[in-house]
């Protein structure tokens, strides 16, 4: 079994980083908005953020590198990480630029995270990819998608969580689901301009109006392993569960020192999670880097 701390401590080797940032998605930006739900949402989930009614966000957009200072023209997946705050408790739901997770053991991410991170050896990568070519398939699938393009806009991409949870609606009756962010009515954005470029431009972007992303969620089938990050499903229904607005940049709540963690497995009455090894690893591994931070 991989141990947190040692992964936590690989990562940052890998990205050569020091200082007290997330060990991944080192760079980002923090936005405000809400969240509401569908009907449809409401009909097959009792949790708190899923009843119709209009509940706050915290937003916060990132870079995936573990290099804090890394300009934003470099390839890179994007995160987009929501904590929806509800009388409830927080939920929080992290999503990323790449539809397809490539591996379901977390030793194994944190070799290819290495590898990936070997820029200047390219070899490293060419090596694990021949270990392990069952990873060729999702890679591919990523790139297609232009997982690691350079957006002009964090607002004008799709996020993906890769994980399953359940769902307990009010009757009991639990479902798997798994979810996508698609963005909507996006205005076209100005060319990229400095290292900085996507927290200025969704700045500013804010400021003239809400960017908003509608939730898509796919129910699983039978045949749907919820429980591996890699499987593909044939969902039995896929409909929108809701829509986020994003609706002005947020002040760094990190600045004076504070930890903000984003951790896929908060969770509240209603959502349940999977025994998905890579969803239940992370939270070891952010109280790894939290403590880092800290």
């Amino acid at each position: 079994m991989t141990d947190a701390a040692e992964a936590d401590a690989r990562l940052r080797e890998a990205f050569h980083a020091s200082g007290p940032h997330r060990t991944l998605h080192a760079k980002g930006t923090y936005a405000s908005g809400t969240f509401a739900a569908t009907p449809r949402a409401a009909e097959l989930g009792v949790a708190a953020h899923l009843q119709g009614t209009a509940v706050p966000v915290l937003v916060r957009f990132s870079n995936g590198s573990g290099n804090p200072t890394s300009p934003d023209k470099a390839p890179d997946v994007r995160g987009m990480s929501v904590s929806f705050r509800t009388d409830a408790g927080a939920t929080d739901l992290l999503g990323q630029t790449a539809p397809r997770f490539p591996v379901k053991d977390p030793g194994k991410f944190v070799e290819m995270t290495e590898a990936v991170a070997a820029h200047t050896k390219p070899w490293k990568l060419a090596a694990f990819l021949a270990r392990n070519p069952g990873v060729l398939g999702p890679l591919a699938a990523n790139a297609k998608a232009g997982a690691i393009k350079p957006p002009k806009s964090f607002a004008e991409a799709t996020y993906y969580p890769v994980h399953a949870y359940a769902w307990v609606a009010p009757d009991g009756t639990r479902r798997w689901v798994r979810y996508v962010w698609r963005p909507v009515d996006v205005a076209a954005s100005n060319p990229p301009s400095g290292p900085n470029w996507l927290a200025d431009e969704l700045a500013n972007r804010l400021l003239a109006g809400p960017a908003l992303w509608d939730l898509e969620v796919s129910v699983a089938s039978d045949s749907d392993d919820p429980h591996d990050p890699t499987s593909q499903w044939r969902p039995v229904e896929t409909f929108t569960a809701g829509r986020l607005s994003v609706d002005a940049a947020a002040a760094d709540p990190e600045v004076d020192g504070s930890i903000v963690v984003f951790d896929p497995t908060r969770i509240i009455p209603g959502i349940e999670l999977s025994n998905d090894p890579i969803l239940l690893f992370r939270a070891a591994a952010y109280s790894a880097s939290a403590t880092h931070r800290a």
